[in-house]
């Protein structure tokens, strides 16, 4: 068992979010995010059908914001990637943390369905060394 599933969080971590999963925002709230007994905390949660609310950041915002507009009501329904990357930093220190994935988004917004409503089908077999799409690959949970 790793370290991390032994931290309960009522939020969608890095770790949750791994190498890329694709989500439906629901809706998004103010809320207290702050730990029971402590002083209220309010900040904007984006809840999902398929996972944990994510508490929102500046960043996030901004990639959600370059996908759907600015205005929030019409986010509901719509789709996006999220992902752990690595490269972000909190305190000074490099921790990884949940990222809106742009292009992966705008890719599997562009082809019309997201892969795991699409139908399936009988594609060939991709060429031995041939591995240009292996980018697009995202585990779905």
């Amino acid at each position: 068992m790793k370290t991390s599933s032994l931290k309960q969080s009522k939020f969608l971590t890095k770790d949750d979010a791994g190498e890329g999963i694709l989500v439906t925002m629901r809706s998004l709230k103010e809320q207290n995010v702050e730990m029971e007994g402590k002083p209220e905390k309010l900040k904007w949660v984006l809840n999902f059908d398929e996972c944990k609310p994510l508490v929102l950041n500046m960043t996030n915002i901004a990639s959600i914001e370059r996908i759907h507009g600015d205005e929030t009501d019409d986010w509901v329904g719509k789709q996006i990637v999220l992902f752990n990357d690595e490269n972000v930093s909190f305190g000074g220190e490099v921790t990884g943390g949940v990222r809106v994935d742009v292009n992966r988004t705008k890719r599997y917004l562009a082809k019309g369905k997201p892969p795991q409503q699409a139908a399936p089908t009988q594609e060939p077999a991709p060429k031995p060394g041939h591995f240009d799409d292996m980018e697009d690959d995202i585990p779905f949970r």
